[in-house]
């Protein structure tokens, strides 16, 4: 069989358990995050989906151990990245632990993935009826960037030449040129260091209006959290970069704050976040 898919064809959104047995599906994995959002960036980002042939592979192995040394990369460079095969979740848990992978093990023990796409591989032998091992890189709507067939290793892409594919990828996305970022609209839903070198900035001398409430939650993976406010039922979105100070700054729930309102086109947030003593 022959893949059936070409450069720019849309990729099948595919939602298959995870190594905890947790469905995922490959379009939340490019969307945007609140924080983008609330910014105006509504592009996402791309994913790199890489069918393997399970963990008995050792070319499967081989290029694994490429991907873990290119994963901290991936983090800051905010691309994303999946593993496919057909090995159940419990086996892809292990492979995972033991490779010290950080990205989605996905199981399609079923093959309807690896059907869809037309790359079973039904040869005979120890590879029999599993994915032919390709490598997608998709675009944040899903679309076709690139195509590795790695049948032989040798197709299998390097680390280097990934890294070519997402920066030509990021290259063509809103928020990609460093003036996305120095507009009024994006630096009043952050805090600049400017603003908070010399000591928190007084509430509301920008002529932002100011409220006070709780904190319902804080996320300390993406630094994202929400408030509620003493006058309104509707939570107000901030990120950590709303929070006068340095470094990564973290706001406890229950916490009372005091804090300027923006409007947003995306909806509330918060910024010159200052917790209320008592």
């Amino acid at each position: 069989m022959a893949l059936n898919l070409s450069v720019g064809d849309k990729f099948p959104d595919l939602e298959l358990p995870n190594q905890q047995g947790k469905k995922v599906r490959l379009s939340n994995l490019t969307a945007p995050g609140l924080l983008d959002q609330h910014l105006g960036f509504r592009d996402g980002y791309p994913l790199i989906v890489a069918f393997g042939r399970g963990f008995f592979c050792p070319r499967d192995q081989e290029h694994l151990r490429h991907l873990v040394g290119f994963q901290s990369e991936l983090k800051v460079n905010f691309g994303r990245l999946v593993t496919i095969s057909a090995d159940p979740p419990l086996v892809q848990a292990a492979f995972r632990a033991g490779l010290g992978a950080d990205w989605p093990f996905l199981s399609d023990e079923n093959l309807e993935a690896t059907r869809q796409l037309d790359i079973l591989d039904e040869t005979e032998g120890e590879y029999a009826y599993r994915a032919q091992p390709f490598t997608f890189v998709l675009c944040p709507d899903l679309s076709l960037y690139k195509i590795y067939n790695g049948w032989y290793y040798v197709g299998r892409p390097t680390p280097e030449e990934l890294r070519q594919d997402l920066r030509a990828i990021m290259k063509t996305l809103s928020y990609y040129p460093y003036q996305a970022w120095n507009q009024p609209e994006v630096k009043a839903v952050r805090i600049p260091q400017q603003e908070w070198v010399g000591g928190a900035p007084l509430l509301g001398q920008n002529g932002l209006p100011v409220a006070q409430g709780t904190v319902r939650w804080f996320d300390l993976n993406s630094g994202n959290g929400g408030i509620v406010s003493e006058n309104s039922s509707e939570e107000v979105f901030f990120n950590f970069t709303a929070i006068p100070g340095q470094g990564y700054r973290t706001l406890r729930p229950g916490i009372a704050v005091a804090f300027e309102m923006v409007q947003g086109r995306y909806g509330l947030s918060a910024r010159n976040i200052q917790v209320i003593s008592l």
